[in-house]
């Protein structure tokens, strides 16, 4: 297992040197939304800042600052497709976000966006491989019945991982390789997406109806 706890930006910055954050968590989910009006994709970020944040303080460190690094990572996909992670770096200077958070917002479209910076931090390596993880797990909850995030169990979203056919924008590569850089199993990462989408499940419209559900039958051992 690779040994990520030292990770630093490239910078140097250590996660206990990270600048503070201009806004509370009320004022960032009012720039994200002010430059993503698509409840979809404000929903997506709200769904990331819940997986960062649950992977903050399951590593022992800051969950406002991850939190808020997920929520913004797509500042600047709906108005800006094009360039995306290239517009952003404005976007967060204007309001007041240090460097090192800018180096983290953009390190998701590493590979994918030709302005993004390769993933250094843990924290940017974790953003990196939940980003699209929590896209495939939002799209297996919404196939269900009950709709409820509270019931999804990992080994059902490893079925529709394998599955090619579905959710086909899902980039299963970049979970891949994201898992691969973490030095972790992608059965550990889709636990832990899942556990912290239920921590926002009302924020995200993913409640559902949990207390009409009934086990999902498909989840047997033979379809790991």
């Amino acid at each position: 297992m690779t040994d990520t706890t030292n990770m630093t930006d490239a910078t140097g910055t250590t996660q206990q040197e990270l600048s503070p954050l201009p806004l509370d968590d009320a004022g960032a989910e009012a720039l994200l939304d002010a430059h993503n009006p698509n409840p979809a994709l404000q929903r997506h970020g709200r769904a990331v800042r819940g997986v960062m944040r649950h992977l903050a303080r399951k590593c022992g460190t800051d969950p406002d600052w991850w939190g808020q690094v997920g929520l913004l990572h797509d500042l600047d996909y709906e108005q800006h497709p094009d360039e995306h992670c290239a517009v952003t770096p404005q976007l967060l200077r204007d309001a007041g976000y240090g460097e090192d958070f800018i180096h983290a917002v953009t390190s998701h479209g590493w590979g994918m966006c030709p302005d993004s910076p390769e993933p250094a931090m843990l924290m940017e390596n974790y953003l990196y491989a939940a980003d699209e993880l929590a896209g495939l797990v939002n799209a297996a909850v919404l196939m269900r019945p009950d709709r409820s995030i509270y019931t999804i169990e990992p080994k059902s979203v490893r079925k529709k991982f394998k599955t090619k056919g579905f959710a086909v924008g899902v980039d299963r590569t970049v979970i891949t390789a994201g898992c691969e850089r973490l030095g972790i199993e992608l059965n550990d990462l889709i636990a832990d997406v899942i556990a912290g989408m239920r921590e926002v499940a009302a924020d995200i419209d993913l409640v559902g109806e949990c207390e009409r559900s009934t086990p999902d039958d498909s989840e047997t051992e033979g379809g790991q």
